[in-house]
């Protein structure tokens, strides 16, 4: 081949290559719209569930397309992104996996597990695009937002961690059936001679009262169809019908009848905390019939069931210990309003993060 020939061959692929990079990266920028994504009948419901989000209308007026969350601005990681989105178009023609609104529903967890985990591997690189702890104006937050802001930068956590349901409905979770199932049988099989006993549900004290979840009985004797059993806490001046876990530690473990409040035991002298109110130490006995447990942990299995089920479907867990023991009932509740739990396992799931908060009397 002569010099022309060379050189037109040379100019020819340049040219080639020119178009063909254009014609990918239009392809790319594409396929990144929303409008390609609707394309696709099967994003409708995530469409109107992002509809309805702060990322679609705001008081800002900025809008949040889902290139802007699921695909990060550019390098490497954009790349790997456009090819692992592929097996969407695959299974979109080819299997139809998620092609009916029960389909859909069935692999809302595994799909949105998966993209969680995307945003957990690079550190929630989209949603910093625009957001940056830097650039947060704390003090205009909520004091439980900043509570949790300044947790995820202790414990070096994501965005992901905490914001999974900020424009797409979550998945829901279902409670472990088996840890409820294997907390009943525990009750059931707790030995005759176990020295203490825990009640599981909210038990009847004879005709004294009601001791609830997780609340220690020391068995004194048995009885005919039960245990005498004795409860031991602290009563405070003005709410003399309950029995509280320990002075100024507001975690009711019984409450009682009038007939019940005449039975208790003073322990010790009417004393005031720093904070003006009396307490005193005191304790009662009486019949338990209902089975109980022989420790707490089946009850905390369960617990912990629900706090999966609950809790970690929305954010990442939080630690027991990251509030004080009064603080939980109101954070548990508010939080509790968000889902469909029942009164009586936000009651077991209070407890748990109780018995286990920063200040507990173990």
């Amino acid at each position: 081949m002569n010099k022309k020939w060379i050189f037109v061959v040379c100019m020819a692929s340049i040219v080639v290559g020119v178009m063909l990079t254009a014609l990918t990266g239009w392809g790319l920028k594409k396929t990144s719209q929303t409008e390609f994504c609707l394309s696709c009948h099967t994003m409708q419901a995530p469409y109107e569930e992002y509809q309805g989000s702060v990322h679609f209308m705001n008081q800002k007026g900025i809008r949040t397309e889902c290139k802007d969350c699921h695909i990060p601005e550019g390098g490497l990681d954009y790349l790997v992104t456009k090819l692992r989105a592929s097996k969407d178009v695959y299974h979109q023609f080819i299997t139809n996996k998620i092609d009916t609104p029960e389909q859909y529903e069935a692999h809302r967890l595994e799909m949105a597990q998966t993209v969680w985990n995307q945003m957990k591997n690079n550190n929630s690189a989209t949603c910093r695009s625009c957001h940056s702890m830097e650039a947060m104006d704390l003090q205009k937050q909520s004091s439980d937002a900043q509570k949790m802001h300044a947790l995820a930068v202790k414990e070096n956590q994501t965005c992901i961690d905490c914001h999974k349901g900020v424009a797409h409905f979550p998945p829901e979770v279902s409670v472990d059936s088996k840890a409820l199932d294997t907390m009943m049988t525990e009750a059931v099989k707790t030995p005759v001679d176990s020295p203490e006993r825990f009640a599981v549900t909210p038990t009847p004290l004879g005709t004294l009262g009601t001791v609830y979840p997780a609340t220690k009985m020391k068995v004194l004797r048995q009885i005919d169809d039960g245990q005498e059993v004795e409860i031991t806490g602290s009563q405070m001046q003005g709410a003399e019908q309950v029995i509280y876990l320990a002075t100024g530690q507001r975690l009711v473990i019984a409450s009682l009848t009038p007939e019940g409040m005449q039975a208790l035991k003073p322990l010790g002298e009417w004393q005031k905390d720093s904070y003006g109110n009396v307490w005193r130490d005191v304790s009662l006995q009486g019949p338990v019939t209902e089975h109980s447990l022989a420790s707490r942990e089946p009850l905390w299995r369960y617990a912990k069931s629900l706090d999966t089920a609950y809790c970690s479907g929305c954010h990442a867990p939080i630690a027991a210990d990251h509030y004080t023991l009064n603080a939980w009932p109101s954070i548990a509740k508010g939080m509790g309003a968000r889902t469909d739990i029942s009164d009586d396992d936000l009651d077991i799931l209070t407890r748990w993060f109780q018995y286990h908060a920063k200040d507990a009397a173990r």
